[in-house]
């Protein structure tokens, strides 16, 4: 019987339009794009499925890893573990070839899976990378010499989630944030220069969430869905709000949707979904559910991927039961959450939005295509290409990359 680990990480929502990331619009600099949000501004992809599949530009046998890639110019960077370190490393966009590598930590361990989880950020000329175990670094893009690195769980005396950390930095501004699950520190923000903790917020563990920063409740603020609730930030560090967000095993793992102003969290573990509205009180917001839907009966149980909204509509992986085989594709009508259509059993995958197409991976290798629309699913191509991946597509500048626990491939995307 084949067994699914049930941690992962995976990020949506809706970035603020800061200038590191929108300068490079054809680039995907972090975690599901340079919004952060899994849609993709690139143009002309796919434009009809080649008889064969998408051309094979390159395969780059990186390694164990469960890191995605985050892609800036000439250079495809991601974490991998080898040699009994977990690094980071920076592949050639045109050949695969490796330009440099550099240690971040020893190796990680687990018995869901050896290796980093979190996926590298692009923010001008540095990288932040987050390793398995709490090591939180930034190093040179240029040639990956290490800036700083520091272990933010330790420091603040917390404990390694059960499956790993998984959270992919969040670059706001002149802070780096990720979950650190410590006591009264679920969320760190250290000076993107140097390294110096500025502020913590929140008390609880950590999830397997990358936090987003949204425009919500009537203002710009940070959003993280932790292990057992969801908080919503100030960039100064002050506490908004919290949401009890409780899943087994602390598997929250999709990252929080901003719709209309307000906050859509989704979890598997049997858990579903929710849309909050944040109600103004004095200086900080009363969550309340706008609608919900959980447990058996939910419309959507996001595992470990982050859904898609286009259009009013979101488009997700509904997985049925704990962390079981059985996984639907999903469109629901975002402000009720009426289900819209299900192409049932299509299996465990992630996916992505780009020029009016779904581009998603499954756990079998496949790459599949699909065009959006949220009165039924039309497939219009599929073919396996990877081992088994839990990483949603990269399309960056005319290519597409995919990442299984092997290697790295780079597809043409037209």
């Amino acid at each position: 019987m084949l067994s699914f680990p049930r941690w992962s990480f995976l990020v949506g929502g809706c970035l603020a339009l800061f200038p590191v990331f929108t300068a490079q619009a054809v680039d995907s600099p972090q975690f599901l794009g340079a919004q952060r949000n899994g849609i993709s501004a690139e143009k002309g992809v796919l434009p009809a499925w080649p008889a064969d599949g998408p051309e094979v530009l390159w395969r780059s046998p990186v390694g164990e890893g469960m890191s995605a890639v985050a892609v800036a110019g000439d250079k495809v960077v991601t974490l991998r573990q080898i040699g009994g370190n977990q690094e980071v490393v920076a592949l050639d966009a045109q050949t695969g070839d490796i330009r440099w590598r550099t240690p971040v930590g020893n190796a990680y361990e687990n018995s869901q899976g050896d290796g980093p989880r979190a996926t590298p950020t692009i923010a001008g000329e540095r990288i932040f990378v987050f390793t398995g175990d709490g090591v939180l670094g930034a190093f040179q893009l240029s040639d990956g010499a290490k800036i700083w690195q520091k272990n933010v769980v330790m420091e603040n005396r917390g404990q390694t989630a059960d499956y790993g950390m998984a959270c992919s930095p969040l670059v706001a501004g002149d802070l780096v944030i990720v979950q650190a699950g410590a006591p009264n520190a679920t969320l760190v923000a250290c000076d993107a220069a140097t390294g110096e903790q500025k502020w913590k917020a929140g008390d609880g563990p950590a999830g397997y969430s990358s936090p987003v920063l949204l425009n919500v409740g009537g203002r710009q603020q940070i959003v993280a869905l932790a292990g057992s609730q969801a908080l919503g930030v100030s960039l100064e560090g002050k506490l908004l709000w919290e949401y009890d967000f409780e899943t087994a095993y602390e598997c929250n793992t999709a990252s929080p949707i901003a719709i209309d102003g307000m906050v859509f969290l989704s979890a598997g573990e049997n858990h579903g979904s929710v849309l909050l509205e944040l109600r103004p009180r004095d200086d900080v917001f009363q969550p309340t559910e706008k609608w919900e839907s959980l447990r058996g009966g939910s419309v959507l149980r996001s595992e470990w991927q982050t859904p898609v909204l286009i259009d009013g509509y979101l488009y997700g992986f509904d997985n049925v039961g704990s962390a079981g085989p059985v996984t639907h594709l999903t469109c629901l009508e975002a402000a009720t959450g009426k289900r819209m259509w299900q192409e049932t059993r299509f299996g465990k995958g992630n996916l992505i939005a780009v020029d009016g197409k779904l581009l998603m991976t499954t756990f079998t290798g496949e790459l599949v295509l699909a065009k959006i629309d949220p009165q039924e699913y039309k497939e219009l191509g599929r073919t396996r290409l990877t081992g088994p991946t839990r990483q949603a597509p990269v399309v960056a500048n005319g290519r597409i990359y995919l990442r299984d626990n092997r290697e790295v491939v780079c597809l043409s995307a037209k």
